[in-house]
């Protein structure tokens, strides 16, 4: 899917990304002239056609190359996602043009919203109704995708009376919003991310997605974490190519740990991709949990089989430092909200209530 002019400026930009070192503005102006933001968005509303099975593989595809690139990917098409179940078809359609081709950026600012749902945290940005809308207060933390020149953030809003949280887009020059540097980050640092403060923020009801965040945030679930996997996918394949380009060197041995790693990393993702296009999750997301999860473990498990095979070499500065990013890389992947830990919490509490 991806074609070589996008392939090889991701390959010769990697390390850049990674380290900070290139234009963030960069990456989604890349992304969007190959045509990927398009992937998995029928015709009728700007895309190329497709499902969200086919936004997954693109995902990881460009992962394989950068996961600077695609956590920014990531980012922006899961917003696109939002936009497309949303029931605000007005801001639909004014939106999405510009953020199929790039112009925007879009920020999924719901990583909170999702450990609130499983109750592990509680929403950050708070409302107080007014005539035509809400103003806000708090705070995000960590959003990827503020890109300095434009960007509409999502996020979940609690409201100060009674209420149901809601689920907000929010753009950038709203008077109040104060975006921060960007975080210090041990790697990933061109991905325009960085935390957002709300003073007094009037936003109207046109940017309204969803007035009921508790049924919104479970129906988008599965394309925010099916498309989150697809970071792990991405790096995962890589290493494991890294892996079976390194047997001829006397390491013929690792041949059957790379053949069953191979084999259950690509059996995982068909089960993410049919669970995704077939609805599954919807009813069953503890499904998808450990699915995240499984991919997670394959991500790392394939980069330490790299490092195997590649020796001593790996630990060299002049050799390694495509390993040294994709190690940085894979310690990532877990943390990711949802972190493997709260994953695995949100697991286990399930299985406390199903046992009780």
């Amino acid at each position: 899917m991806l074609n070589p002019a996008l392939s090889q400026w991701l390959d010769t930009h990697a390390q850049a990304l990674d380290l900070g070192e290139c234009d963030p503005q960069e990456v989604l102006a890349q992304l969007a002239s190959a045509g990927v933001l398009r992937i998995g968005i029928s015709q009728e509303l700007g895309g190329s056609g497709g499902d969200l099975g086919d936004a997954i593989e693109v995902v990881a595809q460009v992962a394989s190359h950068s996961l600077a690139a695609a956590f920014v990917f990531w980012g922006q098409r899961a917003f696109i996602e939002y936009l497309l179940q949303s029931p605000n078809a007005a801001l639909r359609e004014r939106l999405l043009p510009s953020l199929l081709s790039g112009e925007l950026a879009g920020a999924t600012g719901l990583s909170n919203a999702m450990k609130f749902l499983s109750g592990i945290e509680a929403l950050q940005v708070r409302a107080r109704p007014e005539a035509r809308g809400w103003t806000l207060n708090g705070r995000l933390h960590w959003v990827t995708n503020l890109r300095k020149t434009g960007f509409v953030v999502a996020a979940a809003i609690e409201q100060e009376e009674d209420g149901s949280p809601f689920i907000l887009a929010i753009p950038d020059d709203a008077n109040g919003l104060q975006r921060s540097a960007d975080l210090q980050l041990m790697g990933l640092q061109s991905s325009n991310t960085a935390a957002i403060d709300f003073t007094q923020v009037n936003v109207s009801r046109e940017w309204l997605l969803h007035e009921d965040a508790r049924a919104f945030l479970p129906a988008v679930r599965p394309a925010f974490l099916g498309l989150q996997c697809g970071l792990a996918i991405g790096l995962a394949r890589r290493a494991l190519n890294e892996v079976q380009a390194h047997l001829k060197d006397g390491r013929s041995i690792l041949t059957q740990p790379l053949l069953e790693q191979h084999q259950l990393l690509e059996q995982t993702v068909s089960e993410l991709k049919n669970g995704v296009l077939e609805g599954l999750f919807l009813a069953a997301p503890a499904a998808l949990f450990r699915l995240r999860i499984a991919l997670a473990e394959s991500a790392a498990e394939a980069v330490q089989l790299e490092l195997q095979s590649s020796g001593g070499k790996a630990y060299l500065s002049e050799h390694g430092s495509g390993f040294a990013r994709r190690w940085r890389e894979s310690a990532f992947v877990p943390i990711v909200t949802p972190s493997l830990v709260q994953l695995r919490a949100e697991l286990q509490r399930q299985d406390r209530e199903s046992a009780a």
